[in-house]
């Protein structure tokens, strides 16, 4: 006669194994964002060796066997010209001086595009892409941006807005290995960021939402929107 599995043993045990389980992953997920908080801290004095995304295009150009020749030069904020700053806010973050890291006028509206069928604006904030970029690559999902979510506030209040658009200056990608005003100004225009014109910005700050499949010389038409935009706010 065979014996049967006592399942009263194997139960609890099952229970435990999945509560270690969930207390690793938790203990796992609060080092992990302890340590990208305490590395925007340091962001506020030190500029970013690297970022997410960096390193998400090395790691594509080696699966791929593709030539990866990176431009990334930090530079301050004082030597971006304030046409690409103000270019780059207004395609990007129109209320980035106005809001705390969401906008939540901006979300409600891509929304509504969403349900429309047809989105021609993003929700996210300067802030909010800044993240983005220094912490989860390019990829999308519900769980990066929960925890997206969390750490937009810490930037805020720990960096501050100038230091805010100084870093996205300097880290987002502007091109195939191009990332930051100064390379994406000596790449695509031949020139210093201090030196960009208002015309060549509003064609720079056009290509960022997809800058590997656009270039600014196909961007007639957004620039002018956006050259619109940054006439409205006196600029």
């Amino acid at each position: 006669m065979t014996a049967r599995p006592n399942t009263h043993t194997r139960t609890p045990r099952r229970k435990g194994f999945f509560r270690s389980l969930v207390r690793s992953l938790f203990i796992g997920a609060a080092l992990c964002w302890s340590l990208a908080a305490l590395t925007l801290v340091a962001a506020r004095w030190i500029a970013p060796p690297t970022t997410a995304v960096h390193l998400q295009r090395r790691v594509q150009a080696w699966i791929h066997h593709t030539p990866y020749h990176e431009r990334y030069k930090f530079i301050p904020l004082r030597q971006i010209s304030p046409n690409l700053q103000h270019a780059v806010i207004s395609a990007e973050d129109a209320r980035f001086y106005r809001h705390s890291g969401f906008d939540w006028h901006a979300i409600r509206l891509a929304a509504e595009e969403d349900l429309e069928g047809g989105r021609t604006r993003g929700g996210s904030t300067l802030t909010q892409q800044l993240i983005k970029n220094l912490f989860f690559g390019t990829g999308r999902s519900f769980l990066r941006k929960g925890a997206e979510a969390t750490l937009v506030p810490v930037a805020e209040v720990v960096l501050g807005k100038q230091r805010i658009l100084e870093l996205y200056l300097n880290v987002v990608e502007w091109g195939p290995a191009v990332y930051g005003a100064e390379s994406a100004s000596r790449y695509h225009n031949g020139i210093a960021a201090r030196n960009i014109g208002r015309e060549q910005s509003a064609r720079l700050a056009a290509i960022l939402p997809a800058p590997l499949k656009r270039r600014p010389e196909r961007m007639s038409r957004y620039s002018a929107v956006i050259l619109r935009r940054m006439g409205q706010t006196g600029w």
